[in-house]
């Protein structure tokens, strides 16, 4: 049987009452080979179907299996950096990431089970990332980061510092959040609720993208909800809010909204020697 099928059984026989009293060695060594997988990059959360950004689709399979291993596990006492802590979960690893060039500052850098990490990737402490997220080859998850469980970043994604991008886990998401390739998010972002960012995009310093936020795409000419697209410099604007002149707001009442425009040369310059700093 194959991994995604060995998943799928495994599943059903939970869905059916099995325990942790219940599972068998044969249980254990099915999740801990699709932990493994993970952490190899052989399965993802969600893949990219088609050229677009609103094309990516969650891997329901994967999703269960990363439930199975909350739901098939035990909380036990672990140790890392001569602290005692209590988890499902170990932390993972680190053994492979020297040798691929990439590298975690020491003292709060926090790579749970089930992550995946690229080649030439640098992640600052304090940082944090979450079971079944994929950090693409050359990203840069800077200081007081979290990488949310599932969430999948492209290659050569910048982080700003405490920058947050959600999970599927906290709080339940049906769809991972999404940061393509070459994509730049300013410090202070937050990217939640499965939101999706198109590639070679440059997010400005504390923005929030979010489902229920609009984006007012000024290259388009069209307000979208869910994605930014491709080749977008965005940031926060404050619109008119549905309360409007209520008694209570002098002036009226606004909302924040993400607007959307074409990414000037003077931007790109300023990322590039962003990049010069990490060669």
């Amino acid at each position: 049987m194959s991994l995604e099928a060995d998943v799928a059984d495994l599943w059903n026989r939970y869905q059916d009452g099995l325990t942790v009293a219940d599972a068998t060695d044969a249980d254990a060594a099915v999740v801990d080979e699709f932990l493994a997988a993970l952490e190899a990059g052989e399965v993802r959360a969600a893949e990219k179907t088609g050229d677009d950004v609103t094309s990516w689709e969650a891997n329901e399979w994967v999703k269960r299996g990363i439930l199975l291993n909350f739901g098939l596990r035990e909380t036990e006492p672990r140790e890392y950096g001569g602290v005692t802590y209590h988890d499902v979960l170990p932390l993972r690893d680190t053994d492979d990431l020297g040798e691929r060039g990439t590298r975690n500052t020491p003292d709060g850098t926090a790579i749970r089970r089930g992550a995946y990490l690229g080649s030439d990737c640098i992640m600052m402490s304090p940082s944090f990332v979450n079971m079944g997220a994929y950090v693409g080859d050359g990203t840069l998850v800077d200081s007081c980061d979290t990488v949310g469980s599932c969430a999948q970043l492209g290659e050569n994604v910048k982080l700003g510092a405490n920058t947050l991008i959600g999970g599927v886990l906290e709080p339940v998401e049906d769809a991972p959040v999404i940061v393509e390739d070459g994509v730049s998010l300013g410090a202070g972002c937050r990217v939640t609720s499965g939101f999706r960012v198109g590639e070679n995009s440059i997010v400005g310093e504390n923005t929030l993208l979010t489902p229920r936020i609009p984006v007012y795409d000024l290259v388009e000419e069209e307000v979208i909800y869910g994605h930014l697209p491709a080749e977008r410099r965005a940031f926060t604007r404050m619109v008119e809010s549905s309360v409007g002149d209520h008694e209570l707001f002098e002036g009226g009442a606004y909302k924040p909204a993400v607007v959307a425009t074409h990414v000037e040369e003077d931007t790109l310059e300023a990322t590039r020697r962003e990049d010069a700093l990490r060669e």
